[in-house]
């Protein structure tokens, strides 16, 4: 992994095991997004698609990784040219805010990232209604940002939904390729074309052709609104480059789980079964059956 990223895994652990507020650890990477340069930033969207392994699932970590997605999302589109902002205190709602400086428009963004260990992904794990509702009336545009390789490569609902909710499929890719090119919103070159290809993207034929990936199409889509710039990396380059990069990061992702095969077979009979006691969350279990009793005599 490159050092930025890391030191930004370390920043989230660190806050994990403070007791700040929620909202004071998720502030805190933020000022730290918004404080490193250009290429730094361009490392993190390469890595922030997929969550480390060794960060573990629903915990205060991974809300934090989450976060942290979002803040790099933010400044990702700031570096393309428009104004952005991260909302770290309304609860379901978008977690970005992003809004034009040189066209009257509004979006508002979602950060999506996965294991390399999950499986299949279905519509529910992108939540495009969701992303289509935070929209409201106040603002133009919905965008999910989501590792570019995540997204099905044949039929599939999240392309119906999109196209039903006018919600953009964007991704981390997407921006390296438009910030490495120095692609940036101005007086005489708008984003909205893109942000609104699911409402002009015509199907032909039947609602199940609806289904079928339109990513392809996307793509052109972006080389021909940006075609009077001048590009020095193609994206099919920007592609080859992520998936070697993919490639390496898999490996450290298997080996932290063939680290922890190696250490659970070493585990006395003892211990293994207090590993599987604390994984299975039995002491909370009874502690919160404890509680729940405990509370009872306050109803009378």
């Amino acid at each position: 992994m490159n050092d930025i990223f890391e030191n930004l895994l370390e920043k989230i652990k660190m806050l994990s095991n403070k007791d700040n507020s929620f909202i004071e650890n998720s502030n805190e990477i933020n000022e730290f997004i918004k404080n490193i340069n250009k290429s730094e930033l361009i490392i993190l969207l390469k890595e922030v698609g997929a969550i480390p392994e060794s960060i573990e699932h629903d915990s205060t970590e991974e809300k934090l990784f989450s976060k942290a997605s979002d803040s790099i999302l933010s400044r990702a589109f700031i570096e393309i040219g428009l104004k952005s902002k991260v909302l770290t205190e309304r609860a379901d709602s978008a977690d970005v805010i992003v809004e034009s400086i040189f066209y009257n428009y509004t979006l508002v963004a979602d950060a999506k990232a996965f294991r390399m260990s999950r499986t299949a992904k279905n519509q529910k794990d992108f939540k495009i209604k969701a992303l289509s509702s935070w929209k409201g009336e106040d603002n133009d545009y919905a965008v999910l940002c989501s590792p570019y390789f995540q997204y099905p490569l044949g039929k599939s609902q999240i392309y119906k939904q999109a196209l039903e909710e006018n919600v953009c499929l964007f991704s981390w890719e997407y921006f390296i390729f438009l910030i490495e090119n120095n692609v940036k919103e101005n007086e005489k070159f708008s984003f909205e074309p893109l942000w609104n290809f699911s409402n002009n993207y015509k199907i032909n034929g039947s609602i199940e052709e609806s289904k079928n990936s339109f990513i392809s199409d996307f793509n052109n889509r972006i080389l021909e609104i940006i075609k009077v710039k001048k590009i020095d990396k193609t994206f099919n380059e920007i592609l080859n480059k992520q998936i070697r990069s993919l490639i390496n990061r898999g490996e450290i992702e298997k080996n932290f789980w063939k680290e922890e095969e190696n250490r659970i077979n070493s585990l006395s009979h003892k211990e293994a079964i207090e590993e599987l006691i604390k994984v299975k969350k039995l002491n909370n279990k009874i502690k919160q059956i404890d509680k729940y009793i405990g509370d009872l005599k306050k109803y009378v």
